[in-house]
């Protein structure tokens, strides 16, 4: 059944980590996103690349990269130690992929677009990345900004996927996949025709919901009636995960996702 999904684990040390690995593992379940936030950053990231590929060498794991969250110092540091994660990837990793993100809060002359151009003396072009797109922005300013950014790491040529944003308008989401269809997919410019578009979901909860009124997520789109409704969210993330498969889009599923009753309740969205 979770074959064509893939399942984000976040966890606060390695023994945490095992635990969810093995629930995986035991579900058949071995498309895994480590993300790059809170603990899993820095040292502690590079341990868990070491762990997972010496101990689980049978998943296939994407790391993300947060630009924001792996910060050291000085940007020509951090580059430098960015360029050294991506061989530590390249030696423990089977897949190399890495979702390069530029985090929450965008740092001066250390984003993704940024990268993508340094990458150009540094690295050849078989190295791919994946990418993120936020296709909820409210307004056309920010909407058009974010079509232009997208544009803009396509034609790097690094790129392999590009990784959707989570949000609550089926219209928005179905506007920006056309967009991507008609002016980015069907153009001659672009050399890599394989791009893979990934899109993030969260499976409704009380609790969940609650989370997300009490401390919104920044770039985050919810509207009221997905927030305050539970009924209306599900109905909402049902009517997304249809879409995403419909138009051969690969659902990543963001929710806590390491218990039996996680795991029943991720199953009645995927069968309906």
């Amino acid at each position: 059944m979770f074959t064509n999904f893939r399942v984000e684990i976040s966890f606060k040390d390695l023994d945490q980590l095992k635990k969810k690995l093995d629930f995986c593992l035991n579900k058949k379940i071995y498309k895994i996103n480590i993300p790059c936030k809170g603990k899993i950053k820095k040292d502690f990231l590079q341990e868990v690349v070491k762990f997972i590929g010496d101990k689980y060498k049978n998943l296939d794991v994407i790391y993300h990269y947060s630009f924001y969250h792996q910060f050291y110092k000085n940007t020509s540091l951090s580059y430098e130690n960015f360029l050294n994660f991506l061989e530590l990837n390249r030696l423990y990793n089977n897949n190399n992929q890495i979702l390069l993100v530029s985090g929450s809060r965008k740092r001066k002359e250390f984003e993704v677009l940024d990268i993508l151009q340094k990458l150009k003396f540094d690295l050849p072009n078989n190295i791919k990345f994946g990418v993120a797109f936020n296709p909820y922005f409210p307004d056309d300013s920010h909407c058009k900004l974010e079509r232009d950014r997208l544009i803009d790491k396509l034609n790097s040529c690094f790129v392999k996927s590009i990784w959707l944003q989570f949000g609550s308008e089926i219209n928005q989401l179905i506007q920006e996949i056309n967009y991507l269809s008609q002016k980015i997919f069907n153009s001659q410019k672009l050399i890599d025709k394989e791009i893979k578009i990934y899109g993030s979901l969260f499976i409704p909860s009380k609790q969940s919901l609650a989370r997300f009124k009490f401390r919104p997520w920044r770039g985050v789109y919810l509207s009221n009636k997905y927030l305050n409704s539970i009924k209306d969210s599900t109905i909402a993330t049902k009517t997304i995960i249809d879409f995403y498969l419909n138009n051969s889009i690969i659902p990543l599923i963001e929710t806590e996702f390491s218990t039996e009753k996680q795991f029943i309740e991720a199953k009645k969205f995927m069968y309906i």
